[in-house]
């Protein structure tokens, strides 16, 4: 039986290439999608989702929500043009999404959660203010749901909004925090991971030969021309989002250890949204360490690499 999954996301490319991935496996079942701010603005990632699934042609049962505008710092959020284009699709401009086709009522995402319970997986694959809300508003229904995959934060690695911070954190810590403290069954997958889980150019290329979705390659070539020039020894895009999204249905593609989290949450401090996982083994602090969460540090690359490509090619590869 498919997983039923709810996402959150900012729907740039790499969240795109999430959505299609899914939409393309047979294992996993989208039921909502809550479109947020991050990369790109709401109203970007709104259009993007609806020019993904018409283009797909996806079952039309799939809601769509309006998540949040702004962080709960208040501070106007950030958006990276040059890392996911104007739009957040690379070269291309999606339609304007009409107001019939938007659920604007965000709070309507209890319905899904209430109607799927202890079945549900929550995937967060961007900044995490409206999971955070939910948590705020619904704390007795959320702790309901089966499991919650967050793409976010760099244990001992370097981070990529900052020296020490990845970006889904670094934009509104104190929600990632909230997610850490009351959210149950967590698996966080941080750039420890999703940095391993590259998509180089042949494989893009042979996707585009002998694929179903014409608009893999332009995204991923225009994703990978931002990552060459940062930093020309990289062999290709990692893919944090469908890695975080294959985590749900494949357990031994990653290596865990379960530890304790907090977010530093000083807005304008240099270590803002640094992710700590606290490693002391002693027994007269474990009281203090508060909630213990699932992080991936170690990636299967070849399992990743056979089932990438056998989703997006429809070809058994492995």
């Amino acid at each position: 039986m498919a997983e039923k999954i709810l996402v959150f996301g900012d729907v740039g490319i790499d969240d795109t290439i999430a959505l299609i991935y899914s939409y393309l496996n047979d294992q996993i079942d989208i039921v909502g999608i809550v479109a947020d701010y991050g990369n790109i603005s709401r109203e970007n990632a709104l259009a993007n989702v609806h020019y993904v699934k018409n283009l797909l042609n996806v079952s039309e049962n799939i809601k769509i929500y309006a998540g949040a505008e702004v962080p709960t710092h208040g501070r106007k959020p950030t958006y990276f043009p040059e890392i996911h284009g104007e739009y957040g699709l690379g070269p291309i401009t999606p339609p304007v999404v009409t107001n019939e086709s938007v659920n604007e009522n965000f709070y309507e995402v209890v319905e899904i959660i209430e109607k799927y319970g202890d079945e549900l997986i929550i995937v967060n694959i961007g900044r995490l203010t409206s999971l955070a809300t939910m948590f705020i508003l619904y704390q007795n229904l959320m702790n309901k749901v089966k499991a919650y995959y967050l793409m976010g934060g760099a244990f001992w690695v370097p981070g990529n909004a900052t020296a020490v911070s990845e970006a889904n954190f670094y934009a509104d810590p104190n929600a990632a925090n909230i997610v850490l403290t009351y959210a149950n069954n967590v698996t966080i997958i941080p750039l420890n991971v999703t940095e391993q889980a590259i998509v180089t150019p042949e494989m893009v290329n042979y996707i585009d030969e002998r694929g179903q979705v014409e608009l893999v390659k332009p995204l991923l070539d225009y994703y990978y021309d931002f990552y060459k020039k940062r930093n020309p020894s990289i062999q290709g895009s990692p893919m944090h989002d469908a890695l975080t999204l294959m985590a749900t249905i494949h357990e031994k593609m990653l290596i865990y250890r379960t530890l304790p989290v907090t977010i530093v949450e000083s807005i304008d401090s240099e270590a803002r949204g640094q992710s700590i996982a606290d490693i002391r083994p002693y027994e007269n602090i474990k009281e203090k360490q508060g909630k213990q969460h699932r992080i991936a540090f170690q990636l299967d690359y070849r399992q990743f690499f056979n089932e990438f490509m056998t989703v997006m090619t429809k070809e058994v590869v492995g």
